[in-house]
């Protein structure tokens, strides 16, 4: 284990914040558990924890789904959204992505001139400063001078650095193939989606960044959905005998795609050799995690209504699936259930990679407890995040601390896929719309619906799909950006975060962020902190890869060690807390 020395202790450039705390160590509100800092309930009350700032900053996206009435099933699956620095100057920008209009027509091809309102939107963050020091986040359409034209049906987005070049790529998911875009770190991008190898066709939802062979490449992991035709629909029925959405069930899986990074912007196809037995279902969620302490990252795949998959990696360029063995592929009463949204977070702080996964109607939210060797229990009833859930169809979600108490608690957006018909009755022009929730982590293995305090954006109902987490206007703390099926993007921005301390890292190497990285946080008297660097996860979306950590009422420097990806320790002892800093791997091994 090295280090770590102040000459790699870089500020986050140009914008390195320092908060100005409100009160830290407030508590807004909820009854508190073990650890928790003591409650100051008056002042947040009064404060609206989350509000949509999504207008005034710019985000003028409004998705379009095509729906027809011919309940073509890919209208209500997408779609995604990501947080990412395409321009490296310190702060996230946005990308949404676009369906567009079926009409009852084949989806064109993947060469095919894209209508003009199919195109996905990418907009730059500019973060003006205001007069106490507040940065308000303010974006600008960029999609046209950025050389991106998105093509076939949008789902998803992931975001990482395929050729180590500093600067971060784009690979959209499609019904009807793929495309990757790789970033000329010069604000433009070039599709990449021939050369690269990883264009395929059919139907991905959401995929994930990662190395899992240590070699210093990111590979990639896409989630497949189903073997589905537009001129092969199945007519389907709701129990009142009106037309519906089908259940996945009515069509085969597609496989999903395990593509290595041969370097020079090429991958290769490894499906068949590295996941052995070959065995698939609807994917529509994946996680990439060290999920036993092994130091290499395995993978989790949340499928709809079919057993998950884990699939642990085996360090030889394989990986085997341990699903059913974790206790991960199916709830405690041996039932698949409609994996949608899903999340690899320590929520209980003991060191290790639990998960969370979202459902339908009428299921629950799963959470899984890791024991740490990569075995897996069903909590779901012990930490009541299941009956809340009951009501509802949840998509993107995952662990946050919002409130930077040091415990991660949980943000799931809704909406359902099948026609609410109270909602038919009543002649709602899109009857599939929900509430989001927050629930927060009560520091005692439970966690409390806070929903209702969280501010007005969360009594809206909507059809929430996407959403991506991360610091969007730097001042430490989650906010969240939503992407809703049919209607317009929202982005949550956190109000209660910042009045507790935090510690921001943004981990580079050769690649822009060096996603896998696990960072241990040590205090004084109090559980050390694990998170990892990452953008997967949630549902068909990318996230602020950077690491930000709540910290409560601490206000001394915290120890910090950060194990790269590959296998590599370091550790610094003069890392301020509440400001953004860059931390660089001193050697790194591995690479072609």
């Amino acid at each position: 284990m090295r280090i770590g020395t102040r000459a790699l202790l870089l500020p986050l450039v140009p914008i390195v914040p320092t908060v100005l705390l409100a009160g830290c160590g407030t508590d807004p509100g909820g009854p508190g558990g073990p650890g928790r800092p003591a409650a100051d309930a008056a002042p947040a009350a009064n404060l609206e924890w989350f509000v949509d700032r999504a207008d005034e900053s710019g985000l003028d996206f409004v998705h379009v789904n095509g729906m027809s009435g011919k309940f073509y099933l890919p209208e209500v699956i997408g779609a995604g959204v990501a947080l990412f620095d395409y321009d490296n100057d310190g702060d996230l920008d946005a990308y949404f992505v676009q369906s567009g209009t079926i009409g009852g027509a084949p989806v064109p091809p993947p060469d095919a001139p894209p209508p003009a309102n199919r195109g996905d939107r990418l907009y730059r963050n500019d973060l003006n400063a205001g007069e106490n020091g507040a940065r308000t986040p303010r974006f600008t359409d960029v999609t046209d001078r950025s050389g991106i034209v998105s093509r076939g049906y949008g789902m998803g987005v992931a975001a990482g650095d395929i050729d180590n070049d500093g600067c971060v790529d784009l690979y959209l998911t499609r019904f009807g193939g793929n495309q990757m875009f790789r970033n000329n770190c010069d604000g433009t991008f070039t599709d990449a989606s021939k050369q690269s190898g990883t264009g395929g066709s059919g139907w991905g939802v959401s995929a994930s960044f990662l190395d899992f062979d240590r070699d210093g490449w990111l590979d990639l992991y896409v989630g497949n959905y189903l073997n589905y035709r537009i001129e092969a629909d199945i007519p389907c029925f709701s129990v009142s005998g009106s037309a519906n959405y089908c259940n996945p069930d009515v069509y085969r899986p597609q496989p999903d795609r395990l593509y290595r990074n041969a370097g020079g912007g090429r991958f290769v196809d490894v499906t068949a050799k590295a996941l052995v037995p070959v065995a698939f279902g609807p994917a529509l969620g994946v996680v990439a995690a060290d999920f036993d302490g092994d130091g290499w990252t395995d993978i989790y795949v949340a499928n709809d209504g079919q057993e998950n998959q884990l699939w642990m990696n085996q360090r030889d360029g394989t990986f085997r699936n341990t699903g059913l063995l974790s206790g991960s592929a199916l709830n405690a009463a041996g039932r698949p259930e409609a994996s949608m949204g899903v999340d690899a977070g320590d929520f209980d702080n003991d060191g290790d990679e639990d998960l969370f996964m979202t459902h339908l109607t009428g299921e629950t939210n799963t959470t899984y407890v890791n024991d740490g060797t990569a075995t897996f229990e069903d909590a779901t009833a012990r930490t009541a995040l299941g009956p809340p859930s009951l009501p509802y169809t949840g998509f993107g979600t995952a662990w946050i601390d919002f409130d930077n108490d040091g415990w991660l608690d949980i943000l799931a957006v809704n909406g359902a896929v099948r026609i609410i018909e109270a909602l038919e009755q009543a002649r709602d022009p899109l009857p599939l719309h929900q509430r989001n929730q927050l629930f927060r982590n009560l520091g005692n293995g439970r966690f409390d619906e806070v929903t209702r305090r969280a501010g007005a954006v969360f009594e809206l109902s909507e059809v929430s799909r996407g959403a991506a987490f991360g610091d969007v206007d730097n001042d430490g703390d989650m906010d969240v950006l939503v992407s809703n099926n049919g209607g317009p993007a929202r982005l949550l921005v956190n109000n209660i975060g910042n009045r507790g301390h935090w510690l921001g890292l943004r981990l580079t190497g050769r690649q822009a962020d060096m996603l896998g990285a696990r960072v241990g946080i040590f205090r004084d008297g109090a559980p050390t902190l694990w998170r990892r660097a990452h953008a997967d996860g949630s549902y068909a979306s990318a996230n602020d890869p950077r690491v930000l950590a709540g910290l409560g009422d601490l206000t001394q420097t915290p120890r910090v060690r950060v194990v790269w990806p590959g296998g590599r320790t370091e550790e610094w002892n003069d890392v301020a807390i509440d400001r953004w800093t860059t931390l660089r791997v001193l050697k790194e091994g591995g690479g072609r």
